[in-house]
């Protein structure tokens, strides 16, 4: 049995953690804060890139794989812990669309099931919709994800393995080097010595790959969501316009988001973009504008260029692995991306092709 460190308790990290030690590794889960508490708490859910054609067919590969595989994963973690992550199956409506041919023509190609929709029909199908639209297109079978519950969900089953520690408020600083190999982690209360470090800090990891004095292009992106509370049938699909989204949850909750700013490490939620999301929202379900707001916050995506991921082992640093970078869509891909991972560090035929993720030549 091997024994791994995981850095990062967001959901790459969780899964990650997971995936190793369902596959007979001592894992250890290191998180300087709790856990599912950064970008996986703070983003929306889409099983779905907001606009999955504009991404190259890395995306799109992993995408596709962990759409298939969301359904089972909810499954099989509410059957080990009792918490539901809450897979809802609801279909997206995109509306007005300046690549609409674009989107329909890679939709021909890969084999989704996206078409046209009349907007009396799209009315009759969401009764809660603006009237402010011209075009619609439809992708049915896209579901959202709970997300702070799917992260509580895999912090459950981590606990609950006997091959599995996990550390939460205990901050990583830097690695431990042998022989010019990565043999663990530094922190505040010792250093953590295993084979291997899988570096899953989202936001945070090219910080960290500092430490070994190399540049991960991965920088810290702030979104900002609203949240406010209906009927339980409220929405009965995703909505999608300009650029904002509108998501249900199963007990009336809807999710409106999200800005693009780049601000550092800064996640203070602001006025100015309480307005734009208020005002995107009332256009997309005027009828939000009586319902009530119960939340406001922001959070820290990890950029990355053309939204790529960084899947596999470190070159130049034997020991050390990454699974980080994955921008807008870690929830979309975590199932892929950490069984892709797991099948690189076990040595196992990958389930695609990994070489669109592979650090070397990625790095500065």
């Amino acid at each position: 049995m091997g024994s791994v460190c995981v850095v990062g308790g967001g959901a790459i990290g969780l899964l990650s953690a997971l995936e190793l030690a369902r596959n007979g590794q001592q894992v250890c889960l290191l998180e300087r804060g709790d856990t599912g508490r950064e970008s996986s708490w703070a983003g929306g859910g889409i099983v779905s890139p907001l606009y999955p054609w504009r991404y190259s067919s890395a995306v799109t590969a992993l995408a596709h794989w962990s759409q298939d595989f969301y359904p089972q994963l909810g499954q099989r973690l509410l059957a080990e812990t009792g918490i539901d992550p809450e897979v809802h199956e609801t279909g997206l409506y995109w509306l007005d669309l300046d690549d609409e041919a674009e989107a329909l023509a890679w939709a021909a190609r890969e084999g989704r099931p996206l078409s046209s929709v009349e907007l009396d029909k799209v009315h009759t199908a969401v009764p809660p919709l603006g009237l402010g639209f011209q075009r619609a297109i439809y992708m049915a079978g896209v579901a959202n994800v709970r997300n702070p519950r799917l992260t509580r969900a895999l912090r459950e089953a981590l606990l609950r393995m006997p091959n599995v520690s996990l550390r939460e408020n205990c901050e990583v600083r830097g690695f431990v080097r042998r022989d010019g190999r990565v043999v663990g982690v530094s922190t505040p209360e010792g250093e953590v010595l295993v084979d291997r470090v899988v570096l899953a800090a989202g936001a945070w990891s090219g910080e960290l790959l500092r430490h070994l004095g190399m540049v991960l292009p991965v920088e810290p992106v702030k979104g900002q969501m609203i949240l406010f509370k209906c009927a339980a049938d409220f929405l009965p699909a995703m909505v999608l316009a300009k650029g904002r989204y509108a998501i249900p949850r199963r007990d009336g909750h809807i999710l409106v988001g999200s800005t693009l700013e780049h601000a550092g490490f800064d996640k203070t939620p602001t006025g100015d973009a309480l307005e734009s999301l208020k005002a995107s929202a009332f256009e997309l379900l005027p009828q939000l504008e009586d319902a009530e707001l119960v939340g406001h916050w922001a959070g820290l995506r990890p950029g990355s260029p053309e939204g790529i991921p960084f899947i596999g082992p470190v070159p130049g640093a034997d020991g050390l692995w990454l699974n980080c970078g994955h921008y807008r869509n870690g929830l979309v891909l975590a199932p892929a991306s950490c069984r892709l991972l797991t099948d690189l560090m076990l040595d196992r035929k990958p389930i695609i092709d990994p070489a669109p993720y592979a650090p070397v030549g990625r790095l500065g």
